[in-house]
């Protein structure tokens, strides 16, 4: 039963994270936006 809950959760996280990107190329936007922020952040640490 816990196996159950737990891959049910996992799914529902998938499926949130994927219906905010939509597509493809909309994820490879989203992980390019993420990564200049953190890169962005790190220049400014310096």
């Amino acid at each position: 039963m816990r196996k159950m809950i737990v891959l049910l959760a996992a799914a529902a996280a998938v499926t949130v994270s994927l219906s905010a990107c939509n597509t493809v190329a909309g994820a490879g936007r989203d992980v390019s936006a993420a990564g200049r922020a953190v890169t962005n952040t790190a220049n400014d640490a310096k």
